[in-house]
């Protein structure tokens, strides 16, 4: 990879996805913004924070989508999946229903982001909630799914400040090395410049 490539800018795109109500935005705006509060409304197709932070020695702009989790805004997904480095399936521990849905999730983002290789894209597996005592998916069982579907596990409690840090981290790494992958295929070895001067660049034909 050339020198240009290697130092370029890196923006990663990072997708949350899950039913309504298992606490994405909780979650995302904790992680960047350190706070917590009872009083986020459903979210309206989607919303987008930033956050930039220094993963294996480079510096590189998180782009976090949280996204609606009911159906009448799913086909959102389309033109909101495409162009994703990594993407966390949250689901609440205290609902075996959230839990249940992640498949169709999983299979909705793989039709609609259409990955290069959906077999290598990375996935993590977010359990929110773990600071109740209502507790219906055990870690177990949610390990187990993801061992089947080749996912990293977290869990945590947005409410708590509990593992909010780690899945994030470990989606930015994921989601750099994809990013490193793609753009090496991307751009090869080669670069073409065009050399006409300011004046005749209009009529260049390079």
């Amino acid at each position: 990879m050339s020198d240009r490539v290697r130092d370029a800018p890196v923006t990663l795109k990072i997708i949350l996805i899950g039913n309504s109500g298992v606490g994405k935005s909780s979650f995302m705006n904790r992680y960047v913004y350190h706070r917590f509060t009872n009083m986020y409304r459903a979210t309206i197709g989607s919303d987008l924070l930033s956050k930039t932070v220094h993963v294996d020695g480079k510096t590189v702009t998180l782009q976090i989508w949280d996204t609606a989790g009911t159906e009448r805004f799913q086909s959102l997904g389309t033109p909101l999946y495409r162009g994703a480095h990594c993407c966390m399936l949250v689901f609440d521990v205290t609902s075996k229903a959230s839990f249940s849905a992640l498949d169709a999730w999983r299979k909705e983002f793989l039709i609609q982001g259409e990955p290069r290789d959906p077999t290598d894209f990375p996935f993590i597996v977010l359990g929110n909630k773990t600071d109740s005592s209502d507790r219906e998916v055990s870690r177990g069982k949610a390990l187990q799914w993801c061992e089947e579907i080749n996912a990293e596990y977290f869990e945590g409690s947005a409410k708590e400040d509990l593992g909010v840090e780690k899945p994030f981290t470990r989606a930015a790494r994921c989601g750099l090395q994809q990013y490193k992958k793609h753009t090496l295929e991307n751009t090869g070895h080669f670069q073409i410049t065009c050399k006409q001067p300011r004046e005749t660049r209009n009529t260049c034909e390079c």
